[in-house]
């Protein structure tokens, strides 16, 4: 047959990997493998291991980890510590506090105690409700806390010792100053006054040496001692002003018509003694007693007509003469100002006037005297 000679069919490409590829990467992981279980042997935890040091390996790891453990909680025992000291320090502070505002409120009543009596020293810490300090320990927590805290609570709490202990120095001087005022008037008349001096309160305990640490109250304690002591002692003194035949026989003495001693008798114009003073007033009129005492007499007397007698605690004796009428029957206690008759002209006597005489024993003294002194110390009374 003619016709074109037949083709040779394509040569098909190997799909495999040339041998020389092959060989050349099976190399290089061999070696790769090689190095790295050389590496892997080398390292010393790990050859440790191999060689059967795994206890000691494990013990390390343990004691690396103990210590840590060991160092945070020094660090938390630290922070602890100072919690712990602040917290403590917050604790005596509050203490020492509630200690100064019992201490605060004594001086109070002691003050309030003294106004009550017509005493006002000069207490305005005593009067005052304002917080005592700007920070106070219960507003502190041990974590907010600081030294500059904790110092400001302790200068607040010793400013207020310091004003504690001047106002009970204050009142002390008020009521010792008044007390001696009145002591001086009286005993002046020959009235002397039973006064508590030896007030005491028993005391005691073992002698040990003073503490560092504790707030020192001893010196509020001793001035509140003494303010009480000065304020008992202007009490009596007080009462005996009260007691005492000071006051006035009458609610208005205007004038007096006779003084004590000699003068003109009214009725035979010459000289002789009077006993007493007389105060003119319209018949009628309320007498009163001059002082707390006993009614001794109450009837007619020669020459005083018709007569009342007190005799008061102190010895005294005060008679009221030229009465019109008895308020008062023998035996009876009587207190200062208590009506006991009305004034009169009976007895010995010109016209309506009350005759006020003062006896020590058998004797008169002159009344003005007494007077004088009750008017003088009438401010104490709040007359």
């Amino acid at each position: 047959m003619f016709g074109a000679p037949p083709k040779k069919a394509p040569k098909q490409r190997s799909g495999g990997i040339r041998p020389s590829l092959f060989y050349l990467s099976f190399t290089l992981l061999f070696g790769t493998n090689v190095l790295t279980l050389v590496g892997f042997l080398m390292a010393p935890d790990i050859t440790a291991l191999l060689n059967g040091q795994s206890e000691q390996v494990v013990a390390a790891y343990e004691d690396r980890i103990a210590q840590l453990r060991v160092e945070v909680d020094r660090l938390h025992s630290r922070q602890y510590a100072q919690t712990g000291d602040i917290n403590l320090q917050l604790q005596e502070l509050t203490q020492q506090q509630e200690v100064l505002l019992e201490q605060h409120q004594l001086v109070k009543q002691l003050a309030q105690k003294a106004a009550e009596m017509g005493l006002e020293p000069a207490t305005p810490a005593a009067g005052d409700d304002a917080p005592i300090a700007a920070v106070t320990p219960a507003a502190l927590t041990p974590a907010a806390a600081t030294p500059d805290d904790l110092a400001e609570v302790s200068s607040s709490m010793t400013q207020m010792m310091t004003d504690s202990r001047l106002a009970l120095a204050s009142l002390s001087a008020s009521a010792t100053e008044s007390t001696d005022t009145i002591l001086d008037a009286l005993r002046g008349i020959g009235i002397k006054p039973r006064m508590p001096d030896d007030l005491d309160e028993g005391v005691g305990g073992p002698l040990l040496p003073p503490s560092t640490d504790a707030l020192d109250s001893s010196g509020i304690v001793d001035d509140a001692n003494e303010a009480y002591l000065a304020l008992a002692r202007f009490k009596a003194a007080r009462s005996a002003i009260d007691l005492a035949p000071i006051h006035k026989p009458m609610d208005a003495l205007t004038r007096m018509s006779s003084t004590f001693g000699n003068r003109k008798d009214p009725f035979t114009g010459g000289r002789a003694f009077h006993a007493g003073i007389d105060f003119p007033a319209p018949k009628g009129t309320a007498v009163l007693s001059a002082g707390y005492g006993k009614v001794t007499f109450a009837g007619e007397k020669s020459g005083y007509g018709n007569l009342v007698e007190i005799t008061h605690s102190t010895g005294l004796v005060t008679r009221y003469g030229h009465l019109s009428a008895f308020l008062v029957k023998e035996g009876q206690i009587v207190d200062t100002g208590t009506p006991i008759a009305r004034v009169g002209s009976t007895g010995r006597s010109t016209g309506p006037h009350l005759h006020f005489e003062v006896r020590l024993g058998d004797a008169a003294v002159d009344p003005s005297k007494y007077l004088a002194v009750g008017k003088r110390l009438a401010r104490f009374l709040g007359a």
